[in-house]
């Protein structure tokens, strides 16, 4: 009979369990050198026990819509600013009604209270909008008589001032002075209709030339008085925050037919817009994502409506055919620019991104201001407080303690009850607490998770679901030495009947967590989270520690060997150690009878 090959895996076992511990181990480094090369070594902590920024709003009437405040709006209202803050990356936040028109916002600390207040407590009135004219943001300089200078100089002067004249006599499309655009807007399909007949752009107040180009499209006259908009552009200021406040506030009481100056957000640049082509709510969706095909950097992909696929289509079709900065659209929002890509052709199938020099965060901001810009309701800041974390640190504090006195009572537990195997299941408590520790820091970074207080009780918890594990898995290796096999085959045949009733068990809690989550709002989901997240842990650590860590000790004399203190003595099991192969004595032959 051939000899078994050396090495070849048991059933149900595991042939290597060095290997599995050692990739478990890695991953824990990798997990924690990943934390401390983040340069956060602690979780993100909620506002109920970090403290943070309370804003109030209050809803108002819009003009001609009297009845707009109403539980329907209201409602909607809280959904698009939930959905922005958590579009910042602020988890844990807080948004509901107060009352007929009052909406309370908590921020957590750590968080950019000041974005969050800002999106969140806008107007949110977005449109886009033609560029007519693009001038830099500061203002424009009085010009100033020329004092007298000598032959030469006047020479130069006037050779300068001819140049000049000549630079002037160029159409403004060739000129490099105006801004350059944020980003290029490109469609992705070629299938809607045109329908809406988007501001035409003004120069001086004239049309450009006295001749037409009879195939070109016709202009739009433009509602206002063009000299008076010339000269409020000139006075505008956008280098400072105050005079762009100012700015926007005036652009924003405007109506939608009006063409309007306003400022870039940055500042960088001023300009003159037509009346909207585009309303906001013709956004169905927007998103910033990673162009990786064509090398674009961070993208933004814009979803229109039905009806604003057509009017986006119309738009950007008339703008297509303009010169710089006249083929721009400026993305309004409160009478602010905060996008003013240019059109190079229709875009047309509801469908398009805005690229170009994006970061990460400007490309989310933009997603945000376009998916969530058109509230149902005006609002106003009535409010805005500092929230003290000492409640929830006291409460934070007590449940620190009963998880602490709880963990104390399950090792005494284990110690008095499995002895030596108690240090198993400490090792892999150990090893599930770093790695949960680590993963929540880590989610606090990349995705703003938050720990709130409830999240910590759902931590405490996991605790008993890890620990249930461990006594699963003891028993049935217990069990098979009660049938009286060694502590070897005992390891491996105990495994398959203790994997399947804990992968039941832990799908049973990851089953119920992630219905808590999805059907509850709020601090709830904290708890939710945290316990999916632990129990998934369990599932790793019992298969990938607790079950390798299991097959290596039982190679050792002082398990296998059935010690007193290694919780597997036979005797204290009621069965008696198995008997060791041996030579059986002949029997006694008994003399035959003649």
């Amino acid at each position: 009979m051939a000899a078994p090959k050396k090495g070849r895996r048991s059933p149900g076992g595991q042939g290597r369990p060095g290997r599995v511990l050692a990739l478990i181990l890695i991953a824990m480094v990798a997990l924690i050198g990943g934390m401390f090369a983040s340069g956060d070594t602690t979780p993100r902590l909620g506002i109920d026990l970090a403290g943070g920024t309370s804003f109030t709003l209050e809803a108002k009437n819009e003009p001609g819509k009297p009845n707009a405040i109403n539980k329907t709006n209201m409602d909607t209202a809280v959904g698009i600013m939930d959905r922005r803050v958590n579009g910042l990356g602020v988890s844990e936040s807080e948004v509901q009604t107060q009352g007929a028109k009052h909406i309370i916002v908590n921020i957590p600390k750590g968080t950019n209270a000041k974005q969050a207040r800002q999106q969140v407590g806008t107007t949110a009135k977005l449109g886009f909008r033609p560029v007519l004219t693009s001038a830099p943001g500061v203002k424009s300089p009085e010009p100033k008589p020329s004092a007298s200078v000598g032959d030469k100089d006047k020479d130069k002067a006037k050779d300068k001032d001819d140049k000049s004249k000549d630079d002037k006599t160029k159409p403004s499309g060739s000129s490099s002075a105006s801004a350059s655009p944020q980003g290029r807007a490109v469609t992705d399909a070629l299938k809607a209709n045109p329908a809406v007949d988007p501001s035409a752009p003004a120069k001086d107040g004239k049309a450009g030339s006295d001749k037409k180009d009879p195939k070109a499209p016709t202009p739009t006259p433009v509602p206002g008085d063009v000299a008076a908009l010339q000269k409020q552009l000139a006075a505008l200021d956008c280098s400072t925050p105050a005079s762009r406040a100012k700015a926007s506030e005036a652009a924003a009481a405007a109506k939608a037919s009006d063409p309007i100056v306003a400022c870039k957000t940055d500042g960088s640049a001023k300009e003159i817009l037509g009346p909207v082509a585009v309303e906001g709510t013709g956004v169905d969706k927007a998103s910033a994502v990673i162009d990786t095909q064509q090398g674009k950097g961070w993208i933004v992909q814009l979803k229109f409506t039905k009806d604003g696929a057509k009017k986006f289509a119309d738009v950007t079709g008339k703008l297509a055919t303009q010169q710089p900065p006249q083929n721009q659209f400026a993305i309004v929002l409160d009478g602010e620019v905060v996008s003013d890509p240019s059109v190079t052709s229709s875009i047309a199938g509801g469908q398009a991104e805005i690229s170009g020099g994006f970061t990460q965060e400007s490309s989310r901001d933009l997603a945000n201001v376009l998916s969530y810009g058109a509230l149902p309701l005006s609002f106003d800041v009535v409010t805005e407080t500092t929230v003290s974390p000492a409640l929830g640190g006291e409460q934070l504090r007590a449940g620190l303690i009963a998880g602490a006195i709880g963990l104390i009572l399950v090792i005494i537990y284990l110690v008095a009850y499995y002895r030596g195997l108690a240090l198993v299941a400490l090792a892999s408590l150990l090893v599930s607490a770093i790695l949960t520790y680590t993963i929540m820091v880590l989610l606090g970074i990349a995705l703003g998770f938050a720990l709130n207080l409830p999240a910590v009780c759902g931590a405490i918890v996991a605790i008993g679901i890890t620990a249930d594990s461990f006594i699963v898995y003891f028993e049935r290796i217990r069990d098979e030495i009660r049938e009286g096999r060694s502590l070897r085959p005992a390891v491996e045949r105990g495994w398959p009947r203790a994997r399947r009733t804990i992968l039941v068990s832990d799908f049973v809690s990851f089953l119920a967590a992630a219905v808590l989550f999805i059907v509850t709002v709020g601090k709830v989901q904290g708890f939710a989270f945290t316990l999916g997240l632990t129990t998934l842990l369990d599932v790793v650590v019992v298969f990938f520690f607790t079950k390798p860590l299991m097959t290596l000790l039982a190679r050792r004399k002082f398990f296998a060997s059935g010690h007193p203190w290694s919780g597997l003595d036979p005797k204290r099991l009621g069965v008696k150690p198995p008997l060791r192969a041996s030579r059986r004595p002949a029997a006694p032959v008994d003399p035959k009878e003649a």
